[in-house]
């Protein structure tokens, strides 16, 4: 499927100079919704995964609906002060600035595999930071998946992302 044929590009947002890629448009048409969901959970199959970590906010609809359709669990990762319970946090750079992201301190154990899923690898910060915070709960093994990445921002983060075994389904 021709997945760029459902996304739709933003220009100068959220600020001047940055090109938006948009899911919402591919989230809206059932067979693109559909589509993603099967070929992460295809990359999951034989990996043995436990855990769909999802970044907020656009990452939380695919790997929810992953996860549920791999019968496995979902643990979010959320900005400084959404969650309720005890927390450990990652400060990261954004493309345009800086944020905090947390989990959970409970979200994860030694004996979980996790995929850690967003919507978007631009930069890679936000992956860095979810690596990072998963990471402290030293689980088995780690996985990555994007429905985008943004192939053409080379950059440090992504380099050590490359570590780790990545589902991408399309490349700008």
């Amino acid at each position: 499927m021709e997945l760029k044929k459902y996304i739709r590009e933003v220009p100068d947002y959220p600020k001047q100079g940055i090109n938006f890629v948009d899911i919402t448009t591919l989230l809206k048409e059932p067979e693109a919704l559909k589509y993603v969901v099967e070929r992460i959970c295809d990359f999951s199959k034989g990996k043995e995964i436990t855990k769909i970590v999802s970044l907020e906010s656009r990452g939380f609809i695919i790997g929810g609906a992953a996860a549920y359709n791999l019968n496995i669990g979902f643990v979010p990762i959320r900005k400084k002060g959404k969650l309720p319970a005890e927390t450990i946090s990652e400060k990261y750079e954004l493309e345009y600035g800086t944020d905090i992201i947390e989990m959970h301190i409970d979200a994860l154990n030694e004996n979980d595999v996790v995929l850690i899923h967003d919507d978007l690898l631009a930069t890679g910060g936000t992956a860095l930071a979810a690596l990072n915070l998963v990471k402290k709960m030293n689980v088995k093994e780690i996985y990555f998946s994007f429905i985008i990445d943004l192939a053409f921002l080379e950059t440090s983060n992504k380099k050590i992302l490359s570590d780790y075994e990545t589902h991408v389904l399309v490349t700008y």
